[in-house]
């Protein structure tokens, strides 16, 4: 089974990702979490991922692809994946059908979850992340006990500059226009299920799951 989930920035694909690769037994494989290591370990591909990720603009398809190759060829991938965050634009979309057909793969389903983006807005601004242990606070949806400090750790409360409101509006400009062919290419396959993102996490994976057994005829 090979899957895609497509959806812009603050649409839940991280959390979908883990449930439906449990579901499957198949590995989720997200390319925000690989850049994000690669970041974090000051990596040569880490720093130059971190200039594009800072201005809220997509990691050039040169920089991503070699990654996604790389860990595609790993033995855990040999049931099946399930790829959050890539592909991103129509060219990326050719070449990992080019490299699965070699393989001698094809897709099963795309699933693109949407959300309205004012939704998103207020979701990704108002996001605070603890910056010793990364647990993750909302102004509105999920109050720390104590102003700006981590009930879990004491560490302090930021917000990370991808997560400013301009940073997050140009993000999602940027992710409409790049995958906007994107999500025509793949309707057009009849591989893509789309979902509404806006609804709470347990309806959006009972969707998931659902459209994707129907896909399979099960």
């Amino acid at each position: 089974m090979q899957l895609i989930l497509l959806g812009p920035p603050g649409a839940g694909k991280g959390t979908q990702a883990t449930r439906i690769g449990e579901e499957f037994g198949i590995p989720p494989i997200s390319t925000g979490d690989m850049f994000r290591e690669a970041i974090k370990k000051k990596t040569p591909l880490g720093e130059e991922v971190a200039q594009y990720i800072q201005a809220g603009e997509l990691v050039p398809d040169e920089l991503v692809l070699g990654i996604v190759r790389d860990r595609l060829a790993q033995p855990d991938t040999a049931v099946g994946f399930l790829l959050d965050g890539f592909p991103r634009t129509l060219p990326q979309a050719v070449v990992l059908d080019q490299y699965l057909t070699e393989k001698g793969q094809k897709l099963t389903v795309v699933i693109d979850i949407e959300v309205d983006p004012e939704i998103l807005v207020m979701r990704l601004s108002g996001r605070r992340i603890c910056q010793e242990c990364g647990a993750v606070y909302h102004i509105l949806t999920k109050k720390e006990q104590q102003a700006g400090i981590c009930d879990h750790c004491q560490g302090r409360l930021i917000q990370r500059e991808d997560d400013y409101e301009a940073t997050v509006r140009n993000r999602l400009t940027v992710y409409t226009n790049q995958t906007a062919p994107l999500i025509k290419y793949y309707r057009d396959a009849g591989l893509l299920l789309q979902i509404d993102g806006a609804q709470p996490i347990s309806a959006v994976y009972q969707g998931i799951i659902t459209g994707i057994r129907q896909r399979l005829g099960q």
